[in-house]
């Protein structure tokens, strides 16, 4: 029964990944902004990664909407 209830969780948490690409510098850009950008885990222009859609991190993307591209909303 557990192996059934890990494989739902699995195919569920892969349900909700949003691919965030970041596609502007964060030379120059405030503190907080530069600090969401590595709580998201990217560290370069054009560094795409997939992280769970969670409100903290969608709180993470609306702070540095200018600066990233979402996809899989």
């Amino acid at each position: 029964m557990s192996a059934q209830k890990a494989e739902k969780k699995a195919a569920k948490s892969a349900q909700q990944q949003i691919r965030v690409t970041l596609v502007r510098s964060i030379a120059g850009r405030l503190k907080n902004h530069r600090a969401c950008v590595a709580g998201l885990g990217l560290r370069r222009v054009g560094h795409t990664v997939s992280v769970e859609d969670t409100p903290s991190v969608r709180g993470m993307i609306n702070t540095v909407y200018y600066l990233v591209k979402v996809e899989g909303e």
